[in-house]
């Protein structure tokens, strides 16, 4: 008995499949139409069965598109290739976005990093690490926190007779101290104490800093940049600490023509003058009341005077924290550190004649200038060292009670109670 059904007998037969025979079709292609492979113009067959999708006409082996008859099993519409090109070759490749953004990231990062590594060596390689603070002699015990000495020095080293006479500089030989300051940077709130240079201090005993002797203290008494003009930056640290008992752990000095030359970098520094105005043949200062950008000549004259004020070196101190508030909020701005054309002549200008202690490095030196900006903002407490009245050689009395609760404020890193009167 035959169990197959009737045309599938594994038998003769015409059109039947049989176990391994070459000719054989399954009964869906009897449904499927057929490929047309004629010339063209042969006619159309007739409509596909009921359920079968009508199939695009084919001359020839080739579709009226370009098709070549075969189907490559891409599906169409994806986002990995595009489609063939007019020419029938297939087209360029999608681009890969996120491929390309994530190697564009590493570029960036990677430069950034190289310049910036860069910039830190170039910079640190121009510090001029001329004072030597193991020549101090006597120190007192280290506090908590971090203690700067900065100082602003009339030094006209470098300076063409142009030069001094376009800033009023004068031509004095050796260099003094325009203006000094303590910089405190600790946890409980920075501090910035003005030193008036007509403070009245005793030189004490001290190691000279070429000679290496030793000079005895005989409890004379001068201004304090009396101590910077005898002996240079190692005196005065020494003066310091002995008329303190504060420690100085770092020294930062500039010079006039650097001082006029960072203003310049920045285009100038925008400050607002007292009313009155002010005017000063000494310094050259000669300003009209209101907001105005100071140069780097103006700036310089500005922070020197004192004679038209009323307060002399007292007023003059509190105009030169004014100016640094104002020179430190311009300088350290997106708009001048990220930007090289900026960036590259501002620290230049201030690295080349800035003068610092050897055991400063470039990111105490960042660390001093964020500090003392943060002060001058606002961010932390700015005052003159307490004052007292004057002795009777003329000098500022500096008043002991005060300055002994400030220092130990200071040591043990204490937010500073201590208030100046003027």
């Amino acid at each position: 008995m035959n169990d197959w059904p009737q045309g599938w007998s594994g038998n003769n037969g015409g059109d039947r499949q049989g176990r391994g025979s070459a000719s054989a079709r399954p009964e869906g292609a009897r449904v499927m139409r057929q490929v047309q492979r004629g010339p063209a113009g042969a006619p159309h067959p007739s409509a596909p069965p009921h359920g079968v999708p009508p199939q695009q006409s084919y001359t020839n082996g080739h579709g009226d598109d370009g098709y070549d008859g075969y189907n490559t099993g891409q599906v169409y519409g994806g986002g990995g290739t595009q489609g063939p090109g007019p020419d029938g070759r297939p087209g360029r490749p999608a681009p890969n976005w996120r491929k390309r953004i994530k190697w564009i990231s590493i570029t960036v990062v990677t430069v950034l990093v190289v310049v910036t590594v860069g910039t830190y060596f170039w910079a640190d390689s121009k510090l001029n690490r001329d004072v030597d603070l193991s020549k101090v002699i006597d120190r007192p015990d280290a506090g908590e926190g971090t203690n700067y000495l900065i100082v602003g020095s009339d030094s006209r080293e470098g300076m063409s007779a142009e030069e001094k006479k376009k800033l009023h500089t004068g031509s004095a030989d050796g260099k003094r101290t325009d203006s000094m300051m303590i910089l405190h940077v600790g946890d409980n709130g920075n501090t910035m104490i003005s030193l008036p240079r007509d403070s009245n201090v005793t030189i004490p005993t001290f190691k000279g800093s070429e000679s290496g002797k030793t000079f005895q203290g005989t409890g004379r008494q001068v201004k304090l940049n009396a101590a910077y003009a005898e002996d240079g930056p190692e005196l005065l640290v020494r003066t310091v600490e002995a008329n303190t008992g504060l420690r100085i752990d770092h020294y930062a000095e500039i010079g006039f023509a650097g001082f006029a030359k960072i203003v310049d970098s920045v285009g100038g520094v925008e400050i607002e003058i007292p009313k009155g105005g002010m005017k000063d043949t000494k310094s050259g200062a000669d300003f009209e009341a209101g907001k105005q950008t100071l140069n780097g000549e103006q700036s310089l004259a500005f922070v020197r005077t004192r004679y038209a004020l009323a307060g002399s070196d007292l007023d003059r101190t509190k105009n030169q924290q004014k100016f640094l508030s104002a020179l430190a909020n311009q300088t350290a701005t997106p708009s001048t550190v990220l930007n090289p054309f900026k960036l590259y002549p501002t620290l230049s200008s201030g690295l080349d004649t800035l003068t610092v202690d050897k055991d400063m490095s470039l990111w105490d030196l960042g660390s001093m200038f964020l500090a003392m900006k943060g002060v001058t903002s606002g961010d932390g407490k700015s005052m003159n060292m307490p004052i007292s009245g004057n002795t009777g050689n003329g000098n500022l009395q500096w008043d002991t009670a005060k300055v002994k609760q400030l220092v130990e404020q200071l040591k043990n890193d204490e937010k500073v109670t201590v208030t100046s009167d003027r």
